[in-house]
């Protein structure tokens, strides 16, 4: 039997000792939320390497440094109103959630339903359902109806920040995206002033790209 708990705690002390977790918001959130519960059963083995891993339908779920990353940038808080594009298996979700306190709400877009379907299953086994909402579409177009959004979280890397997203970010609100250049991706943090958007590159990073609808 593998020490799950254990090797959680391993992994989070390498990331803070990193400086990759800042914050003991984004460290306690990492702590209490599984990652092998958001895996199939073969991949379980593998929660607690620092890596990427493939799960169903050619999607991943990110690395978990990557995951920290990405919520330290969002400087997540109790009572937000987040948007996030690509559920995936549902994990980057719940760290948003507890770096939250499980206040405020979450409305999160996968384009894949079986991987939706799955990461309903996930979420709802560890109560995050309620705060957390799941749809089924084409997240580059985000969700005007629950708009604006403090914070948009994007998991799939797009050639440009989509236009859509930017409107229902609020206009003190952060987004975080991957962006491809060229050959790569850079990791993006997007605010915006009025109409202005602006733009701070973080690091390199390597993410599937971005669905949409009317492929």
């Amino acid at each position: 039997m593998i020490d799950f708990a254990s090797a959680r705690r391993k992994l989070i002390n390498s990331l803070r000792d990193e400086g990759v977790i800042k914050s003991d918001k984004v460290e306690r959130a990492m702590l209490t939320v599984p990652r092998e519960e958001f895996l199939p059963s073969y991949l379980r083995l593998y929660a607690y390497e620092d890596t990427p891993l493939e799960v169903m339908y050619g999607q991943t779920i990110s690395a978990p440094h990557m995951v920290a990353m990405m919520c330290e940038l969002l400087e997540l808080k109790p009572g937000l109103r987040i948007l996030e594009v690509g559920t995936g298996t549902g994990y980057h979700t719940a760290v948003c959630a507890e770096a939250m306190e499980r206040t405020g709400a979450i409305y999160t877009v996968e384009y894949y339903p079986g991987l939706a379907l799955y990461a309903i299953q996930n979420l709802a086994r560890l109560g995050y359902l309620g705060m957390v909402h799941v749809t089924v579409g084409d997240g580059s177009r985000g969700l005007p109806r629950y708009a604006p959004f403090d914070r948009i979280l994007i998991t799939a890397a797009a050639p440009k920040v989509p236009p859509k997203l930017f409107e229902q970010l609020s206009s003190d609100g952060i987004m975080v995206i991957p962006i491809e250049e060229r050959l790569t991706q850079v990791l993006y943090v997007v605010t915006k002033e009025g109409n202005t958007l602006h733009m701070k590159p973080v690091t390199y990073v390597s993410f599937v790209k971005m669905r949409y609808g009317e492929e």
